[in-house]
């Protein structure tokens, strides 16, 4: 990805690095805040929520409660699906 962006926009790879953490660190950010991340043509990253339940021990067989969590997610967007299917 890091050679791809260098090569696309003209730029040493580190900085295609840094510009690449940058994004991904803004979409952290944000989710942790609660937001959602749209990136028009491309998708939509949110947070959802999955509510706590009991599981098994695969060793055991014994029953365990797993705990309610918050769970990224991504919706790809029209461009994006377009894009896949030609």
């Amino acid at each position: 990805m890091i050679e791809h962006i260098a090569k696309q926009a003209d730029i040493s790879k580190a900085a295609a690095g840094r510009a690449l953490e940058a994004v991904i660190g803004g979409v952290k950010n944000t989710l942790k805040k609660g937001s959602s991340v749209t990136l028009v043509g491309f998708g939509t990253f949110a947070v959802g929520k999955r509510a706590a339940r009991t599981g098994r021990n695969p060793q055991t067989g014994a029953a365990i409660k797993i705990k309610a969590a918050k769970v990224p997610k991504f919706r790809a967007g029209k461009a994006l699906k377009d894009a896949i299917n030609r």
